[in-house]
């Protein structure tokens, strides 16, 4: 069901007048208005403000929220100016508008650190401001996240302390990290309270934002992976740094982890559900890694969907059926990183050196 809802305070006259379009015009392309008491919402506008950036407490967690803010001034650095906000407000989406020198931008942002631009300016035709704003929300307001897992406590006793595969892990995360395509955990604790951390961790399956994964297959569709919120340059420990993961369970919508006994398992990787999707098909793929860097000339998703949704993992598993040999693709998320298959991790770092580009082109 297509439903949605608006939360929070418009104090401006611009704010009551974007509340109103978007509103309006989600209804007319077919969602439901309602209350925000109800449990089964799918969409929140959340508006907040500088000086009170409340979360909108959900009552599932297939609820995605995005919320709205309103600044004024010139920006140098928008992820560095609207990124806390976003992890303030707990949303899966911020739309930060700004107003400088007569023209309005709506900047779109991501926890994994993506953003899209919108300009709008006096005289330009609102109608067509507010179904591009449409455009870019309704695809990602219903995605399905998959991010729960399920910890089978049933690692075979030889695999406890890993196997070579864990080693090339390993040492593929440090050459991630001598090559500078690691970027730095962002400090989430430090923008959030305890109780607001653990509604995170509840809700994402983080307990952290790091950025960039890596995996390697150990039989037919079960493989190795860097877990989440992690040092990817210093994995150690298995079931905490580096997970075995046996493959995802439709009905219950989790990913399928087994840990060794008696250990404190971190989250999987919200990418977990795309990697699955590439070892199942394509039995030729030995390794996967996820980075948020660019290459020039290859083929990308058209649409920026969260990190660990199934449309997606199915975008790129598309794209990687695509490919002429799917055993060596090259994947561009969109405003987000690549995604790079190969027969072993040795051969993705072979044919990724000198070839990539830090900054993630946005658009």
């Amino acid at each position: 069901m297509k439903t949605f809802t608006v939360h929070g305070t418009t104090s401006t006259s611009f704010m009551n007048w974007l509340r109103i379009g978007m509103k309006e015009t989600f209804i007319n392309n077919g969602f439901e208005f309602c209350g925000d008491t109800r449990d089964d919402i799918k969409l929140v506008f959340n508006f907040v403000d500088t000086e009170n950036c409340r979360p909108f407490r959900r009552k599932a967690q297939a609820t995605f929220v995005v919320s709205i803010l309103e600044t004024e001034g010139k920006v140098d650095n928008i992820f560095k100016e609207a990124y806390p906000y976003l992890i303030r407000s707990l949303s899966n989406h911020l739309m930060y508008i700004n107003h400088h020198e007569g023209v309005t931008t709506y900047t779109f942002l991501t926890p994994e650190q993506g953003n899209y631009q919108i300009k709008y300016k006096a005289g330009d035709d609102e109608g067509v401001l507010f179904q591009r704003i449409y455009e870019r929300l309704e695809p990602l307001a219903l995605s399905q996240l998959v991010i729960n897992n399920d910890f089978q406590f049933d690692l075979p006793e030889p695999l406890w302390q890993g196997d070579q595969v864990t080693s090339q892990l390993s040492q593929s995360g440090k050459k991630l990290d001598e090559m500078n395509l690691l970027p730095a955990p962002f400090p989430i604790d430090e923008y959030l309270t305890p109780r607001d951390m653990r509604h995170v961790h509840k809700l994402y399956g983080i307990g952290g934002l790091s950025y960039g994964n890596l995996s390697a297959r150990r039989e037919e569709d079960k493989f190795w992976m860097s877990a989440s919120g992690i040092d990817k340059g210093n994995m150690k420990t298995i079931g905490q740094d580096i997970l075995y993961i046996k493959g995802y369970n439709s009905d219950q919508n989790k990913i399928e982890v087994s840990v060794p006994p008696e250990v404190s398992p971190k989250r999987a990787s919200v990418d977990a559900i795309e990697h699955w999707m590439i070892y199942k098909e394509h039995p030729d793929v030995g390794a996967i890694v996820h980075i948020h860097a660019w290459m020039d000339g290859i083929k990308a998703t058209e649409i920026n969907y969260p990190c660990g949704t199934v449309e997606l993992a199915k975008t790129v598993a598309d794209l990687v059926r695509e490919e002429e040999n799917p055993a060596q693709a090259v994947i561009g998320l969109k405003n987000h990183g690549l995604t790079i298959t190969g027969t072993s991790l040795e051969d993705i770092f072979e044919r990724i050196d000198g070839k990539i580009t830090r900054q993630v082109p946005m658009n």
